[in-house]
């Protein structure tokens, strides 16, 4: 059986934005039953069955979050085709009929990855339990 995949966004040369990344190989070991798959959020994401499940730094909150409405999603300013972010990529799959479902696990800026670890292993096994099979 195909694993489920977890897109992993963050920039390997920001401290602020690279937590995701640094976790990565810890996350791999605690959750085998995942896929995490490192993405740039303006590249082709690929819904399975109409849903993506993302890990992505967040601004404001000082602990993980998971955001489950694209709604809640701020768009940044798009002046050109390079302003283009995560965001306006999930809004736009929902609006052309491909993704029906998002979980995104968002990890607080330039938090500690031991406390931000524990945090996100908790909500993961909670999000797993939830999932039939």
């Amino acid at each position: 059986m195909k694993k489920q995949t977890i897109y992993l966004f963050g920039n390997p040369l920001l401290v602020e934005d690279n937590l995701p990344l640094v976790l990565e190989p810890s996350l791999k070991l605690a959750f085998p039953q995942f896929d995490f798959v490192w993405q740039d959020p303006n590249e082709n994401l690929r819904p399975e069955n109409g849903e993506l499940i993302l890990i992505d730094t967040v601004v404001g909150p000082d602990e993980v979050v998971v955001l489950t409405d694209l709604d809640k999603i701020e768009r940044s300013p798009n002046y050109s085709l390079h302003d283009l972010d995560l965001g306006f990529n999930l809004k736009l799959l929902s609006k052309i009929g491909l993704l029906d479902k998002v979980t995104i696990f968002g990890l607080p800026a330039g938090g500690d990855s031991v406390k931000v670890f524990e945090q996100l292993t908790r909500k993961i096994k909670e999000f797993s339990q939830k999932r039939p099979g």
